[in-house]
Order: C-alpha cells, then structure tokens, then sequence
C-alpha cells in the first residue's frame, strides 16, 4: 500500500501533444461527424419531424435514446475518479482527472442532441427561466447544470494544489450528485404511469447501474486509445482492474434488468407489454435478448474474467459490447416503451382510426441517426481536444514492477 501511495504522489501529468497521423486523422474524422450532425439537426429543424420516423405514436426517436445514453454515460464516466478520491483506493487516483473531464464532455454531447431534437431549440429559453417544479423535466435541467458545476469543481481540486484538501469533499458531492442525477434521469420514464412499458420504481436503480457499466467500459477505450496513439505505458494492472469492474457493473445491470422484468410478469396489467418486449415484440425482442443479454452482457463479462482472454483486443471488443448492450436496453426501453399501446380504459380493448390499441411503428431516418453520431463524436473530440492544451493524462501507467 505505501508503495501505491507514493506512486499517487508523484504522478506527472501532461498534455497530450506527441502523436503520430493517426491522432489528427481521427480528430479530423470527429470533427467532420459533428458538423454532419449539425446539418442534419438543421434539417430536421427546417423541414419538420415529418422527415423524421417519428409520429404520434413514437415521439421520442432514437436521438432520444442517443441523448440519454451520454447523458448516463456521463455520470458513469465519473466512477473511475470517485472510486479513487470517494473511496480511497489509491491506485485509481491517477485515472480521475481524464474521468471527470470525459464526463463532462459526454454530458455537453448527450445535451446537444437533446436540444438540437426538440424541434425548436430556442424555446430551450423558456425551460430554462420557467421553472415548473412539479415536472421531472425541470428537475433534470437543474441536475444537468449543477452537474457540470460540481465535477467542474471537483476537477479544480485537483488541479489546484492549495486546493487538494478539499478533493475527498468535492469527490463525494460530484459522487452523491451523478447519483441523483441517474436517478432524475430514469425517473423521468418511471414516473409515467401512462405508459405499462415503464411506470417502474426500479427504473431508476437500473439506470445507475447501466450508467455506471457503460461509463466505464468508454472510459477503457479512450484511455487505451489514448495511451496507444501517443506511445505512451498503460500497463495490465490498471486495465486489469477496469475490466473487473466493468463485468461486475454489467452483471449488476442485467440483476436490476431481471427485477424489472420479472415484476412486470407478476403484475397481470403488465403481461401484455413483457409478452411484446421479450417474446412477440420483432426488433424490441431481438435487441433485448441477442442485444442486451447475450452480446451486451454474458459475452463480455465472459472476456472480462476467463483467463483465456488477456489481451487488449478482447478489453476493446468486451467495452465495445457492453456499450452496444447499454444502447440496445436504451432502446428497447425508450422506444419499445412507446411502441406498445397504452391502456385506456382496463380490461377492454380500444380501436380508433388513430391507431389506439395498435403497436406503433417506428423506423428511424437517417437524419435522426446522424445527429446522434454527431453528439457521440463531439462528445469524443471535445475530450480529446481538451488533453492536448491542459495535464489531463499521467505521463506513465505503466505495471509497477516496470516503473
């Protein structure tokens, strides 16, 4: 442990400016995504969501499930610093600064998309000076910002050497803070009574802890690409760690994920919709079961601990799955959540020319699909723009037993 602690102590940071073509061809790549995006919200913007797959039916699409995914990507993101300062495990310590400014980044990308998809981003505005404190909506936008404020805080402290005393306390205030914030954010889906596919407590818990997995498993591929594109040590201790965690992350999301819906089977007012979600529901089945469960969970927690996958190929395959897996449950629950009908009147069926008591269909444009990739991208570029001009990376992770 002393070993550990003085490690910690006198971890060097530095920006990020040796790199090879690679690193501008992908800066460049991002770059020209996010301005794709931007054109695609103009699009949108200029013609109407008519152009859009959405409908009545389906009014939150798929930059929806874009915008949430950062949005708890985010929070998530911020588990590598709070493990190190909140709980003290020093070893993680030298991770946290790239992990507080990776959730801000992801946080701006996921908030872009959601303003860029309203149809009228100005009356953002009126959001924000308006504030009905009975809508979860006005919650998230306080949690949001104040978001930004704490980490932004935090990562001061850690900057700031006068400043360090105080990283343990701002720690645990952005640590108790991501939590709330998760927390808002599958409230706004468990609140709606209306809808049989969510009206779920436990929605909530289930994002935290799909948060917590796909932060991670995105803070592995931009630290390893990151220290492979600059030439720079990231040893297997750490990622060893990291991946250890990851599975144990993904396999409490499918626990909170078999909660859901085994309560759902025992409540008879909501067999109609599990009965569509896990067996009769064409893409929504699909997605949860080879998406979600097989690809997104059991196969990368299976790279993660055997012992027969030990290379960095199998970490950047099990991260890039898990990450499918958190999408795919975010789509199942966003969109699934809309495809079925709702329940108007209980115990009878309910069939109008405005398509009451059918499944709704949904496809999604391409449009729609570019300015979530583009939120993703600026997500990426904004973060890896920021380590070229201030110390975000340690000069050196390399195996103790190399240093």
């Amino acid at each position: 442990m002393e070993s550990k602690m003085a490690m910690t102590k006198k971890t060097a940071y530095e920006t990020v400016s040796e790199h090879g073509l690679s690193y501008w061809l992908v800066l460049a790549v991002l770059a020209a995504v996010t301005g794709i995006g931007f054109l695609a919200a103009y699009y949108m913007e200029h013609n109407g969501h008519y152009v859009t797959g959405m409908n009545n039916q389906i009014v939150w699409g798929l930059p929806h499930v874009f915008a949430i995914f950062l949005i708890i990507a985010a929070s998530g993101a911020l588990n590598v610093a709070s493990v190190g300062s909140v709980f003290g495990k020093v070893e993680y310590k030298p991770l946290g600064r790239l992990s507080g400014l990776l959730a801000m980044c992801l946080l701006v990308g996921g908030l872009g998309v959601l303003v860029l998809d309203l149809g009228r981003p100005d009356r953002l505005i009126t959001a924000m000076t308006y504030f009905n404190m009975k809508s979860i909506f006005t919650w998230n936008i306080l949690l949001y910002t104040g978001f930004l404020g704490v980490v932004g805080l935090y990562m001061m402290t850690m900057f700031i050497k006068s400043w360090g005393q105080y990283t343990k306390a701002a720690g645990t205030a952005a640590f108790i803070w991501r939590f709330v914030l998760t927390t808002g954010t599958g409230s706004i889906f468990g609140f709606l009574v209306a809808r049989q596919g969510y009206d779920a407590a436990i929605l909530a818990p289930l994002f935290i802890a799909a948060s917590l997995s796909i932060g991670t498993a995105i803070y592995m591929l931009v630290l390893m690409w990151i220290y492979k594109s600059t030439g720079r040590d990231l040893g297997d201790e750490v990622m060893t760690r990291l991946k250890r965690l990851n599975a144990v992350l993904a396999v409490a999301t499918l626990f909170f994920v078999a909660v859901y819906h085994l309560t759902n089977l025992y409540i008879t007012q909501h067999h109609g919709v599990q009965g569509f979600i896990l067996v009769s529901g064409s893409v929504y089945t699909y997605l949860f079961w080879l998406g979600q469960v097989l690809l997104g969970t059991l196969v990368p927690v299976a790279l993660f601990w055997s012992p027969s996958f030990t290379g960095r190929s199998s970490i950047t395959a099990g991260a890039l799955l898990i990450i499918l897996g958190g999408f795919s449950m975010l789509y199942v629950v966003i969109i699934g959540g809309q495809a079925y009908p709702m329940d108007l009147i209980s115990g009878m069926q309910v069939t109008s020319s405005f398509y009451d008591g059918e499944i709704a269909r949904y496809t999604p444009s391409l449009p729609e699909l570019l300015l979530g990739l583009g939120g993703v991208a600026f997500a990426v570029l904004a973060t890896l723009f920021v380590v070229k001009v201030l110390p975000f990376v340690p000069q050196s992770l390399a195996d103790q037993s190399e240093a």
